[in-house]
């Protein structure tokens, strides 16, 4: 079959190129148009009843990651230069488009009560501007006499203060998020470098858009250092640029698909997805190295291109199928997942990399019949004084100290297994960004400061209406604020109930100690005044601000908390830890307390992902197993050939535990990326091993010793370059990308050692077994074995060299 199909290809070959540029073409068009996406909550199934509470959470009450936060600290804030500098920086974000409005200091909002109309006015504390420092310092004693500002625009411990801005959320779901946050930071920086300040900045609009621009970034600087990375190897290896600019063009095409695939399915570049077109890179040149090294290596024997050319198809064309079929299996089982994030990258992942066979497949063969042979040079590789010195080592390990291999194997195996148990898994929503970056530090500071700002939402369902303005209600309200602001990684939560106690601090002419819940006493005095009066930007501004905290029907009441990133782990503790006293506060026949909000949706996407990735990997596993059954037909075969593969994921789950490197979304995709990977090693020892076999009479040791020195080469070559391939990804920012790139070299590195002695070694530990089996020829049943055809048969009786 492959022999026919070398004929097609060649016969065929300019109909066939003309046709794959075309599609190359349509899809560099499609490729022109993939776009960032933007959202965080990707990971989480649809169906998922978290996610169904936070979709309905958004319906009621609008968006919960749309603030950006601007954080100061100085003692000279209420110093009049200063403070007009600052009332300044507010007025010019507000100008910004996108940004709805800002939350700070010099927009702070006082209720003052107005015994006249029996109402509370609500004034804008610092408009119009104080003229004097008096003045504004007599303002600012004022405004340190509200408690419903404290921890909110300043810090009680330190003198640091915050700004929040609120932004669109139609603006941060598209491109133009970018822009709207690079001029707040623009203008907020500015400010900083005028006053000599550490400005410091931060929310989830932020830390969206820095990591969404840096895969942009990193896309483009990991496909152009993998270009010339393995060009350069190429060169080395082959001696020949007419290879190399084979290989690169048979991976940029692989490239453009697998980008123009991303358009076509309506996907867009994420964290994941972005790290295909380098993977596509990484996978393809094997494929390349493969048939390459198979055409030099019949063409050194027989002296005849077409020959050659033929040769290199029939005996590449089956190992080269089954070495992407496994890579694609192990990319493409994420489809299997529940997460949507996950799906997206295993589609696009596994289709192109079936795709890049099919055009090293048709192109390599193609274009290297209208090229000259080959010379003397450009396969002097295959007799590299090193290289053979290695594998001259390798074969003395195997036959010669073999004890001793299986000896240090097991030990190795066994600090892996201990390292395994010291595993856990763990995510952060700014997991992967360096703890020295700027972005990081500046979370820290809020943290330290106002303890945090990543949003989490209590949604209390009263189950009637206008309960929520019930004072029991609104009772019960403070008492799960006081329980929850005084957890280390909580923030004063912000509810209506805050509101009904500032407004009863005003109807006690501002009286700090009066901010409290009314008790029935006071209820009735303060009924009328709560409807309030004053100017229609600071009136309106309260009124939203307590009425955003309930539904149109005053069913339903929000309580916003800012936190700490606490991770996976610990949310779901803190938040178990809340739920006896949420039940014994709001009984469950009259309330129902909702925990959601974009902190418990990304990290509950981070969970599914994990798990996602843990099952994919099983299948994986299952799947490749049945392909080696497919390919070998021996139960003994596919145990030989599982071995070395699995060694190599113990060890690195080993070494991942030691260093203590968490089991998180990028880290748990290392194990799948090289179980599919790593397999095409064994795939191609044991074919050669399988298809050198008759002609050394079945002597497994002939062949064993054989196959090390006919495809050790290429293997070593091949890992090298996948080595280097990956490792091209520990230069990212992201610690996820840096720790799978070096965690995935290794992984290879492992399994080019593995199936280049244990898996010969085991080959020899089975030797009677196999020779009985492979004498009776039921070793491997003809799955590709063909008589060789006369060209003429092929019809290329006039290519023949």
């Amino acid at each position: 079959m492959w022999q026919r199909l070398a004929g097609f290809v060649l016969k065929f070959r300019l109909w066939l190129l003309a046709l794959l540029f075309v599609g190359t073409g349509i899809m560099a068009f499609f490729a022109s148009k993939v776009e960032l996406s933007y959202e965080f909550t990707g990971a989480i199934p649809r169906d998922n009843s978290k996610w169904l509470e936070y979709q309905s959470f958004k319906k009621q009450f609008g968006e919960d990651g749309n603030m950006m936060v601007i954080g100061i600290e100085t003692d000279s804030l209420f110093s009049m230069p200063f403070f007009s500098a600052y009332v300044k920086l507010n007025d010019e974000l507000r100008k910004i488009p996108a940004v709805e409005n800002t939350l700070s200091i010099p927009v702070a909002v006082n209720l003052v009560k107005d015994d006249s109309t029996r109402k509370l006015k609500a004034v804008t504390l610092f408009q119009p501007l104080p003229q004097t420092q008096a003045e504004l310092d007599s303002l600012a004693n004022v405004f340190y006499s509200l408690p419903f500002y404290r921890g909110l625009l300043y810090s009680d411990h330190s003198h640091t203060y915050l700004l929040a801005v609120h932004i669109n959320k139609e603006v941060l779901n598209s491109a133009g998020r970018i822009k709207v946050v690079n001029a707040i930071s623009k203008t907020a920086l500015a400010f900083g470098k005028e006053h000599n300040l550490d400005v410091r900045l931060s929310g989830l609009p932020m830390i969206r858009t820095i990591m969404a621009t840096k895969v942009a970034d990193e896309l483009k600087m990991f496909l152009a250092i993998s270009f010339v990375l393995t060009a350069f190897i190429l060169l080395i290896f082959f001696r020949s640029f007419s290879a190399v600019l084979m290989s690169m063009i048979v991976v940029a095409m692989g490239v453009i698909w697998s980008v123009g695939t991303i358009v076509l399915c309506g996907y867009k570049i994420t964290l994941l997805t972005g790290l295909i077109p380098p993977l596509i890179v990484v996978i393809g040149i094997p494929n390349c190295v493969y048939f390459l090294n198979k055409y030099h290596t019949e063409y050194a024997i027989h002296g005849e291109k077409t020959v050659a050319l033929v040769r290199m198809v029939q005996r590449m064309g089956i190992v080269t199928l089954f070495t992407n079929l496994t890579a694609a299996i192990g990319f493409g089982v994420f489809y299997f997942t529940r997460s949507e994030l996950l799906k997206h990258f295993g589609v696009v992942a596994g289709v192109n990399i079936m795709l890049v066979f099919l055009i090293s497949f048709i192109f390599l063969p193609s274009v290297l019949s209208y090229l000259p042979p080959p010379k003397t040079k450009h396969t002097s590789y295959l007799d590299n004084k090193v290289c053979r010195a290695v594998l001259n080592l390798l074969n003395t390990l195997v036959f010669k100290y073999r004890p001793m291999v299986y000896l240090f194997t097991g030990l190795m195996v066994l600090a892996a297994v201990l390292g395994m148990m010291r595993l856990k898994p763990v995510g952060f929503i700014v997991d992967d960004i360096p703890k020295k970056d700027k972005l990081y530090t500046d979370l820290k500071f809020f943290e330290r400061n106002f303890k945090g700002v990543m949003p989490l939402e209590i949604v209390i369902d009263t189950k009637k209406k206008n309960g929520v303005v019930n004072l029991q209600t609104l009772t019960k309200l403070d008492e799960l604020s006081g329980i929850i602001s005084q957890q280390p990684a909580f923030a004063r939560p912000l509810s209506v109930a805050e509101g009904i106690k500032f407004a009863k601090q005003a109807y006690y002419s501002g009286d700090s100690l009066n901010y409290a819940i009314p008790n029935q006493f006071d209820i009735g005095f303060l009924a009328p005044y709560l409807r309030m009066k004053g100017g229609a930007d600071s009136a309106s501004m309260f009124t939203k601000l307590v009425s955003s905290f309930m539904d149109s029907t005053r069913q339903v009441a929000r309580m916003s908390v800012n936190m700490a990133d606490v991770g996976s782990v610990e949310l779901p503790r803190l938040i178990d830890s809340l739920r006896p006293h949420v039940n014994r506060i709001f009984d469950t026949a009259h309330y129902k307390v909702t925990f959601t909000g974009t902190s418990i949706i990304f990290l509950e996407g981070s969970r599914f992902i994990i798990n996602g990735l843990l099952e994919s990997i099983l299948l994986a596993f299952v799947l490749i197993v049945f392909c080696m059954l497919y390919l070998f037909r021996s139960w003994r075969m596919l145990i030989i050939s599982l071995v070395p593969n699995i060694i190599p994921l113990l060890v690195t789950a080993g070494v991942m535990g030691w260093l203590d490197i968490a089991i998180k979304p990028s880290t748990v995709l290392v194990f799948s990326i090289a179980l599919g990977i790593a397999i095409d090693v064994t795939i191609r020892f044991l074919v050669n091993f399988k298809q050198e076999l008759p002609l050394n009479n079945y002597d497994i040791s002939a062949t064993v010793r054989q196959t090390i020195n006919e495809t050790g080469l290429s293997i070593i070559y091949t890992s090298l370059i996948l080595f280097a391939g990956f490792m091209i990804f520990a230069f990212s920012e992201f610690q996820g990308t840096k720790a799978l790139g070096w965690l995935t070299s290794l992984t290879l590195v492992m399994a080019m050692v593995t199936n280049l002695t244990i898996l010969p070694a085991m080959l020899l530990w089975m030797e009677k077994a196999l020779k009985k089996k492979a004498q009776k020829k039921e070793l491997w049943k003809a799955l590709d074995d063909e008589k060789d055809l006369e060209m003429k048969e092929l019809g290329l009786e006039d290519q023949k060299d």
